[in-house]
């Protein structure tokens, strides 16, 4: 069976997350880059990682990589490549995205000109044909510059991966669906242990939570790209697939996740979005303040996203609301805290040092990731146990 490098592409700072889940999925890795995970897999590999994978932005299939100083090299590289074993003669194919980082070509439009003039080329004289007519599947292609190394590559997944299909509308500093997921598989949170989110908004934290509990796939209701590639993925496969995913599924009767919000419109929203996503009766919803956030049991978690500030007058509100933040933490017992925040004294006002801290970007936006570590739980007996 042929195999293909892919790529999975991830958030800057949460490769390792990504590596892991692709590992789970049983692919080789082949190598590790800033926000790209290349790993083996065939046709069907294609389908899983797009259905499967929680925390990837999308999945790319590698044509081929080469060196380019000049836009000659780089047209002369492109040309080479075996277009004709991946568009067939009706193909409609576009370069969807350009980047250059550190290299001596870093025109995006040129690059992408420049790209679709070498395909052309290659594929007039495969087919001896002087012109496409372009009606038939899409097959976006992506360029990436980086030193003067080119990675060309095939988009599989289209409209990327974060639009699960459940958010239609989203509040002012939005996480996206990949990243609260990345950021939950970075957590020791399991679907047995309370979690909270004090400051819910669309309720992307919880329903992602959910989705992971119930082994939910996060691709199961959308479309892929690479849907219609028929001579390569075909109808069989994404079939296949998805009766992995339905066969992957286990549904929870009960799970301990919360949502609060202190405005009643953003729950109603929340709440919404979680029906959407099927994980509705897993969630437990709530208009209230971050003051009054309180939990008879131990050892739950706390994984939330609060307001940055983005706007002077908020800014001014963020020591009162971080301090009431901290204040409820240490009133949890045994409770342990994730945040993720671009406000740069969210340690001095939570009142305490975080056990770790790691930058990330959500969209353009530096933030860092505070994790705030509690005890574990003692391990709990084996039924047949006794004294």
């Amino acid at each position: 069976m042929e195999t293909y490098e892919l790529v999975a592409v991830c958030h800057f700072g949460l490769e390792a997350v990504t590596k892991r889940e692709i590992c789970e999925l049983g692919y080789e890795i082949r190598r590790v880059e800033d926000g790209r995970i290349t790993f083996i897999g065939d046709a069907g590999a294609i389908c899983r990682a797009n259905v499967f994978l929680r925390s990837a932005e999308r999945v790319l299939l590698q044509v081929g990589r080469f060196s380019a100083k000049t836009f000659d090299e780089l047209f002369e590289g492109i040309k080479a490549l075996p277009w004709e074993e991946f568009l067939p003669k009706d193909a409609k194919f576009w370069v969807a995205k350009a980047s250059s980082i550190k290299s001596r070509l870093f025109s995006p439009s040129d690059i992408q000109s420049i790209g679709k003039k070498a395909i052309v080329e290659r594929m007039k004289q495969h087919y001896h044909l002087e012109w496409f007519p372009e009606d038939g599947a899409s097959y976006p292609i992506r360029i990436f510059l980086l030193k003067d190394e080119v990675m060309v590559t095939l988009d599989t997944t289209g409209e990327s991966l974060h639009k699960r299909g459940y958010r239609t509308m989203a509040g002012k500093a939005p996480i996206t669906e990949t990243l609260a997921a990345a950021l939950i598989l970075l957590t020791p949170w399991k679907k047995d242990r309370i979690l909270v989110d004090p400051f819910c908004g669309s309720g992307t934290f919880l329903i992602e939570a959910a989705l992971i509990a119930a082994n939910i796939a996060p691709g199961m209701n959308r479309s892929f790209a690479s849907q219609q590639w028929n001579g390569m993925t075909g109808k069989r496969l994404w079939e296949e697939t998805a009766q992995e995913a339905k066969d992957r599924l286990t549904p929870l009767q009960t799970a301990d996740i919360q949502g609060y919000d202190k405005d009643a419109q953003v729950v109603r929203t929340a709440r919404e979005n979680a029906q959407r996503a099927g994980v509705a009766q897993m969630i437990h919803f709530q208009q209230r303040e971050v003051k009054d956030l309180h939990h008879p049991k131990k050892y739950g978690f706390i994984i939330t996203n609060p307001p940055y500030g983005e706007r002077l007058e908020e800014k001014e509100m963020l020591p009162e609301l971080y301090t009431q933040l901290g204040e409820a933490f240490r009133g949890l017992d045994a409770w342990s805290l994730y945040m993720i925040t671009a406000y740069e004294d969210a340690e001095r006002w939570i009142g305490r040092k975080a056990d770790k801290n790691r930058k990330l970007y959500n969209g353009m936006i530096k933030t860092y990731f505070y994790q705030f570590m509690g005890p574990k739980p003692p391990k709990k007996r084996p039924a047949w146990h006794s004294d």
